[in-house]
């Protein structure tokens, strides 16, 4: 048994409860009990203690949405839109570069960042889906990995088909591991084929409702350019070809009508907000209050770092709050309390992991960070919830456990070598600058 002891803990579930001078105790790499600090030390006399006297306990942050391995373009290729972004200089450098041994590398330096960060889940869409889990499991991180499906040649496949090949290929690996998950996900409307998309629909409904996860009206261009088209907005037109559901998870939703909005929340699918990568390419704010409010389930991403630069979970979700406070004229909008439940037990929902993960609770996995509360930047404190986003940063995450394992000791990682791990990337880094 082990005894982390808090000055506070907020378990997420149930909703809106902040806890005082509490205990998460931890069995093995469950989660066995939390109760009072005085209580939990009575009733396990023999159990480790881990005190934290200045930290508030939350569940593990899971990025809802992410490129992994491009933390390894970070910086590239900056103020440019969309479009001009990924086919002047991101998808010519994937062409040239894209490998195995990169998408390893990447994710390697991906995973020690958001364990630093707090981070201990994260949806990743790239390629190699095989490499990022490696690079996961290495890290005693979870993930959901998917190849991303397309209909233009890379290194990674020839054509549509044979992504999603390469796709199930690794299928069998995944069964059964608690901590790496497999999906399909349809990188774009405007990559991908009516054909396509229905053969993942019907692929991912043999196959149990494996999740899907598509970049969905990211751009104001989008929208439009589906209706010169396929006569429609890409969002009925997906609505048309079945892809709508609750094993959607879609990515950006910045250009959402009010009956857009109103249809995923009938369908039950899930929205990965990502706004930093929105705001930096100039795509927009999404209306994610809206949604919130129209019962759709919303989680917080970073996107890839060649989009934001951080993988930063409480920068992103500092940022959601904070935008729709301002676009919305409504300084209630999406509370604390509110945002952290997007940024953990949403992003859960729509992962459908949240029987295991996304909040603390006992039999759930003991994924859980020390926030520190109590540096000089984020003294006094009123409100613990409050200061997550609007006081602390990730610079605040002392601790960080996954499945009950200690991954992030006092700022320190304990499972990765950061001198061996930052000449790695040295290496990568100048194969880059002469793209």
């Amino acid at each position: 048994m082990h005894i982390l002891s808090a000055r506070w803990v907020i378990p997420v579930e149930p909703a809106g409860v902040v806890l005082e001078h509490h205990a998460v105790v931890i069995d093995g790499t469950r989660i066995a009990a939390i109760l009072p600090d005085a209580v939990a030390r009575t009733q396990y006399p023999g159990a480790e203690v881990t005190s934290l006297p200045n930290h508030v306990l939350i569940p593990g942050l899971i990025n809802l949405h992410t490129h992994a391995a491009m933390t390894l373009l970070r910086g590239l290729a900056d103020d440019q839109p969309l479009m001009t972004w990924l086919e002047k200089h991101i998808w010519p450098v994937e062409a040239k570069h894209l490998s195995e041994a990169y998408v390893f590398a990447g994710t390697q330096l991906a995973c020690a960042e958001m364990l630093r960060s707090g981070t201990t889940c994260f949806a990743d869409m790239y390629f190699y889906q095989e490499e990022v889990a490696r690079a996961a499991r290495e890290a005693g991180m979870r993930a959901m990995v998917g190849g991303a499906v397309m209909e233009f040649p890379t290194p990674y496949a020839a054509d549509a088909d044979a992504y999603i090949a390469r796709g199930l290929a690794s299928r069998e690996q995944f069964i059964g591991d608690g901590k790496v998950r497999l999906m399909l996900p349809p990188h774009a409307p405007y990559t991908v084929s009516d054909r396509t998309f229905e053969k993942l629909v019907t692929i991912a409904t043999e196959m149990d409702d494996l999740i899907l996860m598509c970049h969905i009206h990211e751009t104001a261009g989008e929208p439009t350019d589906s209706e010169r088209q396929y006569g429609v907005r890409a969002i009925e037109r997906l609505e048309r070809l079945g892809v709508l559901g609750p094993n959607l998870i879609a990515v950006h939703c910045v250009h959402m009508t009010p009956q857009e909005i109103e249809l995923f929340a009938e369908r039950g699918v899930h929205v990965a907000h990502c706004p930093t990568s929105n705001l930096k390419l100039a795509s927009g704010i999404a209306p994610i209050k809206a949604m919130l409010e129209a019962g759709v389930n919303v989680g917080i991403g970073t996107d890839g770092c060649a989009s934001n630069n951080r993988l930063d979970m409480f920068a992103e979700t500092r940022l959601a709050t904070l935008l729709q406070k301002g676009v919305s004229g409504d300084a209630a909008a999406v509370p604390a309390l509110q945002a952290l439940e997007m940024a953990t037990l949403n992003a859960a929902k729509a992962l459908q992991w949240d029987a295991d993960i996304g909040s603390l609770k006992p039999r759930k996995a003991a994924d859980v960070v020390a926030v520190d509360l109590g540096v000089l930047e984020t003294l006094p404190v009123y409100d613990a919830a409050s200061h997550l986003w609007h006081a602390a940063g990730r610079e605040n995450v002392s601790h960080v456990w996954v499945d009950g394992e200690l991954l992030l000791d006092d700022h320190r990682l304990t499972r990765t070598d950061i001198d061996a791990l930052r000449a790695r990337t040295a290496t990568w880094g100048e194969r880059f600058r002469v793209h």
